[in-house]
C-alpha cells in the first residue's frame, strides 16, 4: 500500500508544473431565498473569483487576480456580462427543458455545469472537460474526442441528440475548453506565479477527543495540495489501524490533511515507538512528529485546573445576573405596562407547505452551493468536538 502512494506521490513529483482552470455553474428553482445561479472560478484549485446573481456582486477573491483585472479592465467586463448577463438566461431556459424531460413543471430542483481546462506546463498537453448534473446526479457530458455529447440519464436522450445536431455550438465549445481557456491560464499562470508556484510547510500537532480516541495528526496551512501523512512504528510504516483523510482546501488557499492513528492496543511504553510524517512535493526534508503525550492538544480540561473558588465565583455571578435580568423586567413591566407581542402578521406570512424531505435535502444542497464558494475552514478546536 506505501509503495503504491509514493509511487502516486512520485508521479504527482514529476510533473509539477501541471496547471487547471475550472468553471462551477449552479441553477436553481423553487427556491425562493436562494439565488437562481451562482458561479465561481478556480485557478489550480484554489477560488479566484464568485458572483452572485442576487447580490448582484462579482468578488475576486486573489490579490494577484485583482492586480490582473487592473491591468486588463475588459477581461473583468467579459466575467461581469457572463455573470448578469449571459448564464442567467442561458440557465433558466436550460433548466426549464430538463424538467420537461423529467414531466417536472415545479418544485425544488438544481442544475450544474463544471467545465474547464487542464495544462500542462512541462509538455504543452491540453485536456477540456464540461459536464452537466442534475439533482445532484450525472446528466450530460461532452466527449471532445468524438465532438458528441453523452447521455448519462435516459432523461438527457433528447436533449443529447438536439445538441448533437448543433454542430457549431460544439465546435464553439471545443474551442472555449481546448483554445480560449488554455490562453487565459497561460496569462493568469504568468501572472501569478509567485502565488501559484510557492510551496508552504504546514503547521502539525497531534489532537484527541477522549485518553481512549485515535490520535489525530494534523496538518494545515501548507501547499501545494501534492501531499502525503502516514503513521510509522519502529520506522516502519502503518496500514492497520491508520485512517487516512482527504487533503481538505483552507479559506486562504493553503490546505489541510490528517491521519489518525488507533491506539486503543499501543500500551503507555511503547507510544515513543510511533512517529508521525508529512510529506510535500518539491520539499526534500519530511516534517516528524513524535507520539508524545505531552504534545497532544485536547478539548478535555483535568479537573485540578477548574478551582473551587473559581467555580463558586462563576454561579455567583450567573445568579446575580439572572436577579437582575429579572428585576429589569419587573421594572419595565410595572412602568411601561406588559402585552404579549402579536404574531399574526408573521404568521401568516411564512405559513407554508410543509416540506419534504427530498426539498431540505436540495435547499440545504443550494445553500451549500451559495457558501461553498467562500471555502469555509472548521477552526482547528473543531476537529476535537
Amino acid at each position: 500500500m506505501k509503495t503504491l502512494l509514493l509511487l502516486l506521490l512520485f508521479c504527482h513529483v514529476s510533473s509539477p508544473v501541471k496547471h487547471s482552470l475550472m468553471f462551477y455553474i449552479a441553477a436553481s428553482t423553487g427556491i425562493p431565498n436562494l439565488p437562481e445561479l451562482i458561479a465561481f472560478g478556480l485557478i489550480d484549485d484554489v477560488q479566484a473569483g464568485h458572483c452572485d446573481t442576487n447580490k448582484k456582486i462579482l468578488e475576486i477573491n486573489l490579490d494577484w487576480m485583482k492586480t490582473y483585472f487592473d491591468k486588463d479592465p475588459e477581461h473583468l467586463e467579459m466575467y461581469t456580462f457572463e455573470c448578469f448577463g449571459n448564464l442567467p438566461k442561458t440557465f433558466k431556459a436550460l433548466i426549464s427543458s430538463v424538467m420537461q424531460q423529467f414531466n417536472q413543471s415545479e418544485g425544488v430542483h438544481i442544475l450544474q455545469r463544471i467545465h474547464g481546462c487542464e495544462w500542462d506546463e512541462e509538455t504543452g498537453e491540453v485536456n477540456g472537460f464540461m459536464q452537466f448534473g442534475y439533482d445532484g446526479e450525472d446528466f450530460l457530458s461532452l466527449d471532445l474526442k468524438t465532438l458528441t455529447w453523452i447521455a448519462l440519464k435516459p432523461e438527457a436522450v433528447a436533449i443529447k441528440l438536439s445538441w448533437d445536431a448543433n454542430k457549431a455550438a460544439i465546435e464553439g465549445n471545443k474551442n472555449l475548453m481546448t483554445q480560449i481557456y488554455p490562453e487565459w491560464l497561460k496569462k493568469y499562470v504568468n501572472h501569478g506565479k509567485s502565488s501559484l508556484l510557492r510551496t508552504a510547510l504546514p503547521s502539525v500537532s497531534l489532537l484527541q477527543k477522549t485518553p481512549s480516541s485515535p490520535v489525530s495528526c494534523h496538518a494545515t496551512g501548507f501547499y501545494p495540495d501534492r501531499a502525503m501523512m502516514f503513521w510509522r512504528k519502529d520506522g516502519e510504516d502503518l496500514d492497520e489501524d491508520v485512517d487516512r483523510g482527504e487533503i481538505l482546501p483552507n479559506h486562504d488557499g493553503t490546505f489541510q490533511m490528517r491521519a489518525d492513528l488507533n491506539i486503543s492496543s499501543v500500551s503507555p511504553e511503547d507510544w515513543r515507538r510511533y512517529d508521525c510524517v508529512f510529506q510535500l512535493s518539491g520539499v526534500k526534508e519530511d516534517i516528524i512528529t513524535k507520539l508524545d503525550q505531552a504534545e497532544i492538544r485536547t478539548n478535555r480540561v483535568p479537573p485540578s485546573e477548574f478551582p473551587a473558588a473559581a467555580v463558586i465565583g462563576v454561579v455567583v455571578g450567573l445568579l446575580l445576573l439572572l436577579l437582575c435580568i429579572s428585576g429589569l423586567f419587573i421594572w419595565r413591566r410595572n412602568n411601561n405596562g406588559f402585552r404579549p407581542a402579536n404574531i399574526s402578521d408573521s404568521t401568516s406570512e411564512t405559513s407554508q407547505q410543509p416540506l419534504t424531505d427530498h426539498s431540505r435535502f436540495f435547499i440545504m444542497s443550494a445553500t451549500l452551493c451559495r457558501y461553498c464558494v467562500q471555502s469555509p475552514t472548521p477552526p482547528e478546536s473543531n476537529v476535537l468536538t
